[in-house]
C-alpha cells in the first residue's frame, strides 16, 4: 500500500501515476495488437471490421472500470482514514457486483452481436467477421470486469505496479497467440479476439494469485464473499455517474463511427488506426486523471485539502507539457504512425488528416482529465458525469452530423472533436471553482 497524503505533490503523483501509464499503455497494446496484425496480414476490409467491434471493446471496458471506480475512491478514503476494517467489505461487494453485471452484458452480448452490427450501418461483406470478432469479445467482459474490479482495487490502496506488472505479461501473452492463431492457425479475426479473451483470463487469474499472497486479510474467497449493501450504496452514488458517463461516451462514439461507417471501407479501416494513435496519445493525460482520482480521494480522506489543490496545479503543468511534445510529434510524422496499421495509399490520407486536425488540441483533453480525476477523488461525480455527456452527446456528436453533411465531408468529424473537448473543459473548470471556494 501506498501512502499518497505524504511527501512533495508532483512526486508523488508523478511515481503513481508512472505505473498506471505503463499499465495502460499495455492495455491498451491488447486491441492494436489485433489492429496492427490484422491489418497487415488480413487487409484493410479485416481491419474495419475489428475496428467497429474495438468501439464495441472500449464501452465495455470503460463500464467496468466506472462501476469499479466507487470501490476505489471507497478503499482509498478508508485507507487515508484509517479504517481499515471497511476496506474488506467494499472489496467483496465490488468484486461480486462487478461479476454480476459482468455476465448479464456477455449473454445479451452474444445474443444480440449480430443486430448490433446492422444497427450501426456495417458494410454486409464485414458482418461475418465482425460478428465473430465481437461475440468472443463479449465472452471476454467476464474476464475483463473481474480483472478491472481487482486493479481499481489495488491502486485505491495506493498499489498501482503490480497490475502493471501483471498487464505487461498478458500483453505479450495477446501478441504471441495473435501471430499464432492468425498465421499459423489460419483463424482470421476470431484468432485476433481468441487471443485476447485468453490473455484477459490470465490477467484475472494472476491478479487473484497475487492478492492471496499480498494481502491475505483482504482476499476475496469465492465461496465466502458477502454483499454489504450499505457499501454497495456508497460505491454506487460514486460510480454510477461515473459508469453512466462511460457509456454515454462510448455511445457517443459508437453515434461518431456510425458516421464513418457511412463512407466506405477506406474511412472505417483509417479511423480504426487513427483511433488507436490518438488512444496512445491521449494517454498519459488519462493516466494522471486517474492517478488525481486517488491522490485526492486518500487527502480528502486525511482532510488536506491544501495538498489536493497544490498536486492538481502540478499534474496540470506537467499533462499540458507532455500533451505539448506529443502533438507536435504526431503531427510532423502522422504518416508514419498510419502506416503501422495499413499501407493502403487511400487509408493513409484519411488517416493524416484526422491526426492533423485532432491532435493540436491534446492539451485541452489532458486539462479535462485532470480537472475530471479530482472531482472524482472529492467523490464529486455527477457534474463530470453531465459534462462528458453533454460535451460529446450534445456538442462533438451535433457538430460532426453537420459538419459531414457539408463539403467537409469526413474532415468535419474530425474537426468536431476539439469542440466537444472545450466544452467539456469549460463546465468541469466552472464546477472545480464553485467547490473550491466552498
Amino acid at each position: 500500500m501506498k501512502d499518497l497524503t505524504q511527501g512533495d505533490e508532483l512526486k508523488t503523483i508523478f511515481y503513481f501515476s508512472l505505473p498506471i501509464f505503463i499499465g495502460n499503455l499495455f492495455q491498451q497494446l491488447y486491441n492494436v495488437a489485433d489492429s496492427v496484425i490484422v491489418g497487415n496480414f488480413l487487409g484493410k476490409e479485416s481491419l474495419a471490421a475489428v475496428g467497429f467491434s474495438y468501439q464495441i471493446n472500449f464501452l465495455l471496458i470503460a463500464l467496468s472500470m466506472g462501476i469499479s471506480l466507487g470501490a476505489s475512491v471507497l478503499v482509498s478514503r478508508y485507507f487515508g482514514a484509517g479504517e481499515r476494517e471497511k476496506i474488506k467489505k467494499v472489496i467483496d461487494t465490488g468484486f461480486l457486483f462487478s461479476v454480476f453485471l459482468a455476465i448479464i452484458i456477455a449473454v445479451a452480448g452474444v445474443i444480440f452481436s449480430e443486430k448490433i452490427l446492422l444497427f450501426f450501418r456495417v458494410p454486409d461483406k464485414l458482418i461475418g467477421m465482425a460478428d465473430s470478432y465481437l461475440k468472443l469479445i463479449f465472452i471476454g467482459c467476464i474476464p475483463t470486469f473481474s480483472y478491472n474490479a481487482l486493479t481499481n482495487i489495488l491502486r485505491g490502496m495506493g498499489d498501482s505496479k503490480t497490475p502493471t506488472y501483471i498487464l505487461i505479461a498478458a500483453t505479450l501473452i495477446n501478441i504471441v497467440l495473435d501471430v499464432f492463431f492468425i498465421t499459423v492457425l489460419d483463424m482470421g479475426v476470431s484468432g485476433a479476439a481468441v487471443a485476447t479473451v485468453i490473455a484477459q483470463t490470465f490477467s484475472f487469474v494472476v491478479c487473484m494469485w497475487y492478492m492471496k499472497y499480498k494481502y491475505p486479510d483482504l482476499f476475496i474467497r469465492i465461496w465466502s464473499l458477502q454483499l454489504d449493501l450499505e457499501e454497495l450504496k456508497k460505491s454506487l452514488v460514486i460510480g454510477t455517474p461515473a459508469m453512466l458517463q462511460q457509456v454515454f461516451v462510448s455511445v457517443g462514439f459508437m453515434s461518431i463511427q456510425f458516421l464513418i461507417n457511412g463512407f466506405g471501407t477506406d474511412c472505417m479501416a483509417a479511423y480504426t488506426a487513427a483511433s488507436k494513435v490518438d488512444s496512445f496519445a491521449e494517454m498519459p493525460a488519462l493516466n494522471l486523471g486517474q492517478a488525481m482520482t486517488n491522490f485526492a480521494a486518500q487527502n480528502y480522506g486525511a482532510k488536506k485539502m491544501d495538498r489536493v489543490i497544490k498536486g492538481g496545479k502540478s499534474a496540470l503543468v506537467m499533462g499540458v507539457g507532455v500533451s505539448v511534445l506529443i502533438s507536435t510529434v504526431i503531427c510532423l510524422f502522422p504518416s508514419s504512425f498510419i502506416s503501422i496499421f495499413n499501407r493502403d495509399p487511400g487509408v493513409i490520407q484519411i488517416g493524416n488528416s484526422y491526426l492533423r486536425t485532432v491532435s493540436v488540441f491534446y492539451f485541452v483533453f489532458a486539462a479535462m482529465q485532470i480537472l475530471n480525476g479530482i472531482l472524482l477523488g472529492y467523490g464529486k461525480s455527477f457534474v463530470p458525469m453531465l459534462a462528458s455527456i453533454g460535451s460529446l452527446c450534445l456538442m462533438q456528436v451535433p457538430a460532426a452530423i453537420i459538419l459531414s453533411r457539408t463539403s467537409l465531408g469526413y474532415n468535419g468529424i474530425w474537426i468536431a472533436a476539439p469542440v466537444g473537448w472545450f466544452g467539456g473543459l469549460t463546465i468541469r473548470f466552472l464546477y472545480f471553482r464553485y467547490i473550491a471556494r466552498k
